[in-house]
């Protein structure tokens, strides 16, 4: 049969492995919206338990900022947590709410958020080479009222790939720093970055933030 001569000449692999990638990505949207970002809980706070990024403080974080108690969740913050206004809920190392996913990025899911991201990345830039590859330009109007709907998903794949290959990239380039969005954007307001000597305290440099990120 036809499919399995397609099959023999390696024609199926492409579009199984688009497929693949679409469905991977699906998951992974699905995992980052649904799980816990890192919540701050009143039992862990009673439990005196320290998150991943309180073992790892640095020296330089003046020992005088203490935590500070959520006058929302009535817990007490975490150095690095923040409320977010939409979970009501603390966040611990809060970067962003994202309305993308509908959840907070914090600690917990920061990582599979960067996978995810990456994945759709790779599905959006495959998605643009199909796209392209169908469009045969002509000069006339017949052709455009029988290709506007190509062009259309075209343009709307390069728009929506431009947009994640900013957000990769911006956010590789925080965690390189070991900062966040929220920290980035609101250095002025918080306390244990106005009182540091250092602008950023947390700063291991780019190879052992990036580890201690990924790894």
């Amino acid at each position: 049969s036809d499919l399995q001569k397609q099959e023999e000449r390696g024609e199926l692999l492409q579009p199984l492995l688009f497929i693949s990638l679409v469905l991977c990505s699906v998951l992974l949207y699905f995992r980052v919206s649904l799980m816990d970002p890192g919540f701050v809980k009143a039992e862990e706070e009673e439990q005196g338990g320290k998150s991943e990024e309180q073992s790892m403080m640095i020296p330089q974080v003046p020992s005088n900022i203490k935590m500070r108690l959520c006058g929302y969740c009535m817990v007490r913050q975490p150095m690095r947590a923040k409320h977010c206004q939409l979970c009501q809920h603390c966040v611990r190392r809060y970067d962003h709410h994202c309305p993308w996913i509908e959840n907070c990025v914090g600690e917990k899911n920061h990582r599979l958020f960067m996978l995810y991201l990456s994945v759709q990345l790779v599905v959006l830039l495959w998605g643009v080479h199909i796209a392209w590859s169908g469009l045969y330009f002509e000069q006339s109007w017949h052709w455009l009222r029988r290709n506007i709907l190509l062009l259309v998903s075209f343009f709307l794949i390069v728009v929506f790939a431009i947009v994640v290959l900013l957000l990769l990239v911006s956010h590789l380039y925080l965690i390189s720093c070991n900062t966040t969005t929220w920290e980035f954007m609101s250095h002025h307001r918080i306390s244990y970055l106005r009182h540091s000597e250092l602008e950023n305290p947390f700063d291991q440099g780019i190879i052992l933030n990036l580890w201690r990120f990924f790894c």
